[in-house]
């Protein structure tokens, strides 16, 4: 009998566990979604300093290397806004454009020597994903030794790196062997570049 009654107490005691457990969790309500980016949050990122820089896309006609006037990031000290600048000159190109970078090409580093010398090195696609061609290789070349040295006047010369290591050429071509000064043969100026082009 001591033994039935012990049974009994226990699966009652078990039973109001439960029940207590259960009411609990309902009293404590679904959990809280997490909160939004504070309105200060969104003004201070949608007051993030920027810069007005050249940067170099392939005209409609697919022969020149027009200068086009976009909005940049602040970055300092140089270097920081040297990435930033190459950031931007890697991202799809604006209307009408074609971007001069071959797709998912990305900025692995970027030093800028006491000299004035960047050195940009980049993802493999720039050379694995490139159409070809001597001027498709220009365009790339100079799309991006253009906007640092343009944009950047203690810039004097860019060398172009790929995966870390220093290459004869992207895709047979130009030689990028020692360091490229800026070259706008094949610029024709958007009419709002004029300006930044002639600093």
């Amino acid at each position: 009998m001591d033994r039935r009654i012990a049974i009994i107490a226990t699966l009652i005691l078990a039973a109001f566990v439960a029940v207590s457990m259960l009411v609990v969790r309902r009293s404590r309500g679904p959990s809280p979604a997490p909160p939004a980016a504070s309105p200060e949050a969104a003004a201070a990122t949608a007051a993030q300093p920027k810069i007005t820089a050249t940067l170099y896309y392939i005209s409609e006609d697919g022969l020149s290397l027009p200068g086009v006037q976009r909005e940049v990031p602040f970055g300092d000290p140089i270097v920081e806004q040297a990435r930033r600048i190459v950031e931007v000159q890697l991202a799809p190109a604006p209307a009408p454009y074609a971007s001069a970078i071959p797709a998912g090409t990305k900025l692995r580093a970027l030093y800028v020597g006491d000299r004035g010398d960047a050195f940009v090195d980049l993802s493999g696609e720039v050379r694995t994903a490139h159409t070809g061609g001597a001027l498709d290789e220009l365009f790339t070349t100079y799309a991006i030794v253009n906007a640092l040295t343009v944009n950047l006047p203690a810039i004097t010369r860019v060398q172009l790196l790929v995966d870390g290591k220093e290459v004869d050429t992207l895709v047979g071509h130009v030689d990028l062997r020692r360091p490229l000064q800026k070259n706008l043969k094949w610029t024709s100026l958007h009419p709002d570049a004029e300006a930044a082009e002639g600093r």
